[in-house]
């Protein structure tokens, strides 16, 4: 396969995910938490960096510097991928601003006060799930295979 071969699967694949969790949004009627939008940011730098290394005439040190950052990218989303499904499986606490708090020796006002600010839509909850699978691991997966195709376009890169 060429370099822009690998670069069309994983800015590609950066943009099904995206469209695929708008679809998720705005047709399905599954509202994003917090997290979920972090792990859209780095898709959408990939789309641009996939998209200036095709569109774009550009020296040998310019496509490997987009390249590389278009794996950081792919890598980042992982991570916070990763990072969401153990807040999701409760392997650990996730940030307060979107989880549930613990409610221990809480006066009643105060525990109203956490409810009342609590978020709308938590991050410790799986919404959705396929073959045991939520979203935010799908798109950790899906996020390391695309690694691998941006680092195969920056081997191709020489």
């Amino acid at each position: 396969m060429t370099r822009n071969s690998f670069i069309l699967l994983a800015a590609g694949g950066s943009l099904a995910l995206l469209l695929g969790a708008w679809a998720f949004q705005h047709l399905g009627g599954l509202a994003p938490c917090k997290m979920c939008i972090w792990q859209r940011w780095p898709h959408g730098a990939a789309i641009v960096l996939g998209a200036l290394v095709l569109l774009v005439p550009l020296g040998l040190g310019a496509v490997r510097l987009l390249l590389g950052a278009g794996l950081l990218a792919a890598l980042t989303t992982a991570v916070i991928g990763g990072y969401h499904t153990g807040v999701e499986r409760g392997w650990w606490e996730g940030p307060s601003s979107c989880t549930a708090g613990s409610t221990t020796g809480m006066s009643t006002d105060e525990l109203m006060d956490q409810i009342m600010s609590a978020p709308l839509v938590r991050c410790d909850e799986v919404p959705w799930e396929m073959m045991g699978l939520s979203m935010a691991s799908w798109n950790m997966l899906a996020s390391l295979l695309f690694a691998v195709f941006w680092a195969m376009a920056l081997r191709r890169a020489v």
